[in-house]
């Protein structure tokens, strides 16, 4: 089992996403993670520039964009930028992409919009120019959303950086088990009693396309808090995994009999550092061990 922990972009005086990166590495994190929505009223980082920031301000822990917004950047640009991104960090990337649901944004800044089917092509052609610039020489696509014309990216990648989609509806699903590396659905868009069904849909379109439904990481983000104090109030959100150490591990487990082998944590609470440092010492050892038995 590998553990994330979501970083978040508000960029409110006090706040220190670097700061939080180094302590989700001492802490034993696989990786860090962030969101991407760039407009809105309140103060935010921008996502990239961010990650950048807390990959080198670190030296082990990996670091996912969960998910970029398709529309926000050129798809060839993207492979340049973290072919970039790879290299000087270590090897350390997890490429996160999202068709873009919020049309709100992107008409924000100017970008358009797209119907549900025309996302889902778009993201479908945006991951075959990422692997194609990445992988061959002069690489020329021609698409109905993107186009290349003789591409040279130099240097190539120097491994397979891994691509995750966050996906929810069945074209979409699809189009991950047939090009990506990684499938990460939010707990709340996608209910436990559909979790299973979707992920069978994402290895049954791997395994059509003649690839291994074994080498597809099945993420999950959720948001998580402990609540062991007579005093707490309960958590009225079941798309919140709350409650006493033993109970959250107990209720990761139940993903991880589902297939899941990563679970990215967004963490509530009033203090959520000490509730993280908790999480790191109380739960995610526990599940780590079950599931290693």
């Amino acid at each position: 089992m590998r553990f994330g922990l979501n970083v978040g972009t508000s960029a409110a005086p006090g706040r220190d996403p670097v700061r939080e990166a180094r302590s989700a590495e001492a802490l034993g994190f696989d990786f860090v993670s962030a969101t991407d929505h760039l407009h809105g009223r309140s103060p935010t980082y921008e996502t990239w520039t961010m990650l950048a920031w807390m990959a080198a301000g670190t030296s082990r822990i990996g670091v996912a964009a969960r998910v970029l917004g398709l529309p926000y950047r050129s798809p060839a640009v993207l492979a340049k930028m973290a072919e970039t991104f790879d290299r000087l960090s270590g090897g350390r990337l997890i490429l996160g992409l999202g068709a873009g649901a919020s049309d709100e944004e992107f008409l924000g800044f100017g970008l358009g919009s797209r119907s549900p089917r025309e996302k889902i092509d778009a993201l479908a052609e945006a991951l075959e120019v990422i692997r194609g610039v990445w992988t061959r020489p002069g690489f020329t696509f021609t698409g109905r959303f993107y186009r290349t014309d003789r591409a040279e990216l130099t240097p190539k990648p120097g491994r397979r950086i891994p691509i995750w989609l966050g996906t929810f509806g069945n074209r979409a699903l699809e189009v991950t088990g047939r090009l990506a590396d990684g499938w990460i659905p939010s707990l709340g868009h996608a209910t436990p009693d559909r979790l299973p069904a979707m992920r069978g849909r994402v290895l049954a379109a791997a395994r059509d396309a003649g690839r291994d439904p074994g080498s597809i990481t099945c993420a999950l983000n959720l948001r998580i808090r402990l609540q062991d104090q007579p005093e707490d109030r309960p958590v009225d959100d079941p798309d919140v995994v709350s409650g006493p150490p033993a109970a959250v591990a107990e209720r990761l487990l139940t993903f991880a009999g589902m297939g899941f082998d990563t679970l990215n944590l967004i963490v509530g609470g009033d203090d959520p550092s000490e509730q993280t440092r908790r999480i790191a010492d109380e739960v995610i050892p526990v599940v780590r061990s079950t599931v290693g038995r």
